[in-house]
């Protein structure tokens, strides 16, 4: 099978160009746009994503990933992001480029991304994918992340700030698909913040924990790295959502309790 075609695109908000990467074609029919969203950090990009999204493009879906300013090939300063200009400049990228029905991927601090964004496009949005999602207290949401030692770092470094994350509360309503994959070591993300985001999603959502035993936190150079399991989560992902109209799964779809994915075992 020949690699989709991915085509480069700019877009500009609020004075920064934003760069980013599209694939699928432009029919006007009822297939999903997935929406690809890189962590934090000098690190962050749309780059060791591109794999990821090259699969979900092979499996019909239209897709699309973009470098947040200050990361990648993007303008701007990482120092003057936040979590509030995330969510808005993935808003107006979706917004010019996305149509029809929205599948949300996340990496670590996107997971929080994610939630906004599930809270804001509603019913629009029929699938999840959170991969190491981090979720942020309500506080923090505005204040410049700067340089690693000023009021953001002091508000996400206070004991339990998280538990009262608005994040938490879109994951709790959310009704669609959701696949939480989760590493078998994460130096970043504590465990117990992963048990709430998985319990949150088990409110409503068909949700299925995908586990990941060899892995690291940063899930998207390991599906870069290993192409069996970053295609066993593009189907999980996708699993339930029918190959024509693409809508939500039908409530308690396929049962009403959560499942988790495993490696299988090697065969002797």
């Amino acid at each position: 099978m020949s690699e989709p075609l991915l085509s480069p695109f700019a877009h500009e908000h609020n004075g920064e160009l934003l760069s980013g990467v599209y694939g699928g074609d432009d029919r006007p029919d009822e297939r999903p746009t997935v929406i690809l969203l890189h962590g934090a950090g000098v690190l962050g990009s749309k780059e060791r994503l591109l794999p990821v999204l090259g699969d979900f493009v092979a499996r019909g879906c239209r897709g699309l990933a973009f470098d947040f300013s200050g990361h990648g090939e993007s303008s701007g300063e990482l120092r003057e992001l936040s979590l509030r200009r995330r969510f808005e400049q993935a808003v107006s990228v979706i917004d010019a480029r996305a149509c029809g029905p929205l599948v949300l991927v996340g990496f670590s601090m996107s997971g929080q991304t994610v939630a906004d964004l599930a809270r804001h496009y509603g019913e629009r949005v029929v699938a999840l994918g959170l991969c190491a999602p981090a979720v942020y207290a309500s506080e923090a949401w505005d204040v410049p992340f700067g340089d690693g030692d000023g009021r953001f770092s002091e508000l996400i470094r206070t004991p339990d700030s998280w538990r009262a994350s608005p994040a938490l509360d879109a994951l709790r309503a959310y009704e669609g698909r959701a696949v939480l994959a989760v590493p078998g070591t994460d130096a970043v993300i504590p465990p117990v913040v992963t048990e709430a985001v998985q319990e949150a999603l088990a409110t409503r959502a068909q949700f299925t924990r995908f586990e990941l035993p060899e892995a690291e936190h940063m899930l998207g150079q390991w599906f870069r790295e290993h192409a069996d399991d970053r295609r066993r989560f593009v189907d999980a992902v996708l699993t339930g959502l029918g190959d024509g109209g693409w809508r939500r799964p039908a409530p308690g779809w396929p049962s009403s309790s959560p499942t988790t994915v495993r490696p299988s075992p090697p065969v002797s």
